[in-house]
C-alpha cells in the first residue's frame, strides 16, 4: 500500500491499510448492523482478497468491495452466500463525492494481491472469539473452545430431543456446520458428523432450530464461524473454563421435566435417567 496507516472511512465502517493487511474498525450505533457490530474488528490479510470491486451504490454513495477467496473466511464460509448486501462484511459505502478516493484505495488493494489461486487450503481469517451462546427456539447453543452443547427448552424443544437429552459435542467429533439464516424459512444450526443421515432439523438432537427473534444472525453466524474453524484446523478454540450450573437453573429444569413425565411424553425410565443428570451437574 501507499503509507501504512491510511484510513479509508465510509458508512459503519473504516479500513486502516497495513503492510500486510486490511483492518476493518466497525461503528457502534443504532443505524449500523448488529452483526458489524458483533465483529467490532477484524484484520484481513491481502492473501485472503481476491478481487477488488468499485461500483455504483444506492442514494449518492459507491461501494468498495473486497471480494474473500472461498476457504479464507469461517464467517463468510458458514454464511454461504446468504447475508443480505447491507450486513456484507467486506462492503464499505462511501459518499457518491469520495469516489475518486475509493478508486485510489482500490487500485492500491488490486496491487497487493496474488494471481488467483483458487480456495484458500486455510482459513486466513481469524474466527470470531468464544466462548459464543444464543437462543434459539427450541434451546441454547454454547460453544467454548472445545464442545458445542445445546439445552433444550421445553416449550419449544420436540419429544424427540427431550427424551435424547441435552447434547454435547466435542470439536473432534464434527466434519462441518449447516447455517441457514434466521431471515429465511426453516433457520437452523446444525452440527454434521461425517456421512451421517439428516433428520428433519426439529427432530434433529444435532440441530437447533430458529424463528421469529431466535438465533439472529449477529448472534448465531458468528457461532456457526467459530464451531467451523475448530472442526477444520481440527483442534479445539482457545479453551475457557466452564462455570458449573446453577442449582436454580437444574431445580427449573427438574420441574420442567417432571411436567413433561406427568403429561407422558417421557417414561418413567426416561425421567429417572434425565433427572440424575441434571443432579450429577450440580
Amino acid at each position: 500500500m501507499s503509507r501504512m496507516g491510511d484510513v479509508l472511512a465510509g458508512f459503519h465502517a473504516a479500513w486502516e491499510f497495513e503492510s500486510d493487511s486490511v483492518v476493518i474498525r466497525y461503528e457502534r450505533g443504532i443505524r449500523t448492523p448488529k452483526l458489524f457490530q458483533a465483529l467490532g474488528e477484524r484484520r484481513i490479510p491481502y492473501e485472503a482478497i481476491q478481487a477488488v470491486t468499485l461500483a455504483p451504490g444506492r442514494r449518492g454513495t459507491v461501494v468498495l468491495r473486497a471480494e474473500p477467496r472461498p476457504g479464507a473466511d469461517p464467517l463468510m464460509d458458514a454464511a454461504a452466500g446468504q447475508l443480505k448486501e447491507s450486513c456484507d462484511p467486506y462492503r464499505l459505502v462511501l459518499p457518491a463525492d469520495r469516489e475518486t478516493l475509493a478508486e485510489y484505495y482500490a487500485d492500491e488493494l488490486r496491487a497487493q494481491l496474488k494471481p488467483d489461486d483458487g480456495p484458500a487450503e486455510r482459513f486466513l481469517v481469524a474466527a470470531p472469539e468464544v466462548p459464543l451462546r444464543f437462543k434459539a427456539y427450541d434451546g441454547k447453543a454454547s460453544f467454548d473452545g472445545k464442545t458445542v452443547a445445546f439445552r433444550w427448552f421445553w416449550t419449544g424443544a420436540s419429544s424427540a430431543k427431550w427424551k435424547a437429552g441435552d447434547q454435547s459435542f466435542a470439536i473432534a467429533d464434527l466434519s462441518g456446520v449447516e447455517w441457514r439464516s434466521p431471515e429465511v424459512f426453516e433457520g437452523h444450526l446444525r452440527l454434521l458428523r461425517g456421512a451421517e443421515s439428516l433428520l428433519p432439523v426439529d427432530q434433529d438432537p444435532a440441530a437447533v432450530v430458529f424463528g421469529l427473534g431466535y438465533g439472529p444472525v449477529h448472534e448465531s453466524l458468528p457461532f456457526a464461524g467459530a464451531v467451523l474453524a475448530a472442526v477444520r484446523s481440527g483442534r479445539s478454540a482457545v479453551v475457557v473454563p466452564v462455570a458449573r450450573r446453577d442449582p436454580g437453573d437444574i431445580a427449573e429444569r427438574i420441574r420442567h421435566l417432571g411436567d413433561l413425565h406427568q403429561a407422558g411424553l417421557v417414561t418413567d425410565e426416561e425421567f429417572a435417567v434425565k433427572k440424575a443428570e441434571l443432579l450429577a451437574e450440580l
